[in-house]
């Protein structure tokens, strides 16, 4: 029997089948797997979150989603990053208000990724520095959730936002200079 269309079950989901999300997810799992696990990889060590329970928890978020009209695989994708990023957002933000205003130093960026890999990043301040590139220009902000915390390519990124992959790699150049002068200065002027 071959596998049911990614794009088919969005669209059924879409129409009210919540039988055609039940099918959704396992064909679309081992990809949640890799962005949870992708976001998790910046989160603190011992941090209660586990990957497997960071997919269920976007999922529960899926199902009450009121009609959200997915046009394919990697807008769902990108939405389900970004859900995975608002767990994890509002689970730093339970443990900050558990100790009574601990708040984080300077969260570092490399060259070549938005997040040095393998460092201990402050998602908050992450959070804070993508929320006010949102404000100035949601489109580098939304190509930095793809590319970033959503894993996806140039070409899948540039399909969900329907730019051309010059543009999205233009956006990703530009929001990585502004994020890290944001988060290494408190800097906020333009992208």
């Amino acid at each position: 029997m071959p596998a049911p269309d990614v794009t088919t079950l969005l669209i059924e989901w879409r129409n009210g089948s919540r039988a055609a999300l039940d099918e959704l997810i396992p064909c679309v799992h081992e990809q949640l797997r890799r962005i949870a696990h992708r976001q998790m990889r910046a989160e603190a060590p011992g941090h209660d979150l586990q990957t497997t329970a960071l997919i269920n928890e976007a999922y529960l978020r899926l199902v009450d989603i009121e009609r959200i009209d997915f046009r394919d695989r990697a807008h769902f994708l990108a939405v389900s990053a970004r859900l995975m990023r608002r767990i994890l957002v509002d689970a730093a933000r339970a443990r900050r208000s558990l100790k009574r205003g601990g708040g984080g130093g300077a969260v570092s960026l490399d060259d070549v990724a938005v997040v040095a890999p393998g460092r201990q990043e402050d998602m908050l301040a992450i959070d804070e520095a993508l929320t006010a590139l949102a404000q100035l220009d949601p489109r580098k902000a939304a190509v930095v959730e793809l590319r970033f915390f959503g894993g996806l390519t140039v070409e899948q990124s540039a399909e969900v936002l329907q730019i051309s992959t010059d543009s999205v790699m233009r956006d990703w150049r530009l929001a990585r200079v502004w994020l890290l002068r944001r988060l290494t200065s408190g800097a906020s002027d333009g992208p």
